[in-house]
């Protein structure tokens, strides 16, 4: 009975020991790292509650914490894709230009490039700021259609090279009508003339600017005469003055 006992409390001190190392790991060793797994389906579940910040928040850790899981490329991708629903344009073009670089063989590139070229679209500001998006979404578009012609974004992508195209004449044609109204004839020629050379396949724009390049030269001619006819007059007067 002795030894029964014996053995009880030696039972017990050991389970108190083990207990008390449990409470002692609970308070103050640090929690354990979800796993690229649980991160995975933690991300997509919020992407499914349209918790975009969340599911970006999740898909970065993985991606910065588990750089060769098997989850890893996927959550690049969702990545990017959390931006772009989220309306994060320049990041989420930023995310699917570096999808690109780091997998240029993946099965997800017509996609990618696609998505590259809506958020630069999207993400232009307007019609009065520099065309880089534009053009930039253009490229990614032609080479869409180019190297992928027979994919489901292809037809979307030769349409919406058609809109780029709109988009950088109208910014030329936005330029051109302010330099004509302000006077400065020979800069809004540059302009129309630019578009007359190179905007033949946005005819709205084409043909306007084909009328106002003929108006803006002949108001530019008739301004460089009569800025020569007082620079003339102007040196006679100054004669006539000092006599």
């Amino acid at each position: 009975m002795y030894k029964t006992f014996a053995r009880f409390v030696c039972m017990f001190a050991l389970a108190a020991s083990l207990s008390g190392c449990g409470i002692i790991d609970y308070f103050y060793l640090p929690p354990a790292e979800d796993t690229a797994q649980e991160l995975f389906e933690a991300g997509n579940d919020s992407m499914r509650e349209k918790d975009y910040v969340s599911a970006a928040g999740y898909f970065t850790k993985l991606k910065d914490n588990f750089p060769f899981s098997p989850y890893s490329v996927e959550a690049e991708l969702s990545l990017a894709d959390c931006y772009f629903l989220d309306e994060e344009w320049g990041p989420a073009s930023e995310a699917y230009k570096e999808f690109e670089s780091l997998h240029p063989s993946h099965e997800s590139i017509p996609y990618v490039l696609y998505h590259a070229g809506m958020s630069n679209l999207y993400g232009y500001p307007s019609i009065d700021r520099p065309t880089t998006q534009i053009e930039e979404a253009y490229s990614y578009f032609h080479r869409l259609a180019e190297s992928y012609p027979g994919t489901e974004y292809a037809t979307s992508a030769v349409e919406n090279m058609a809109k780029c195209r709109k988009i950088m004449a109208e910014h030329e044609m936005y330029f051109g009508d302010f330099y004509y109204r302000m006077g400065k004839y020979g800069s809004a020629l540059l302009r129309y003339r630019f578009i007359v050379e190179n905007f033949e396949d946005v005819p709205e724009i084409y043909n306007h600017a084909k009328v106002k390049e003929q108006s803006a030269f002949v108001e530019s001619r008739k301004f460089e005469a009569e800025s020569k006819r007082e620079s003339r007059e102007g040196s006679w007067k100054d004669w006539f003055n000092w006599l």
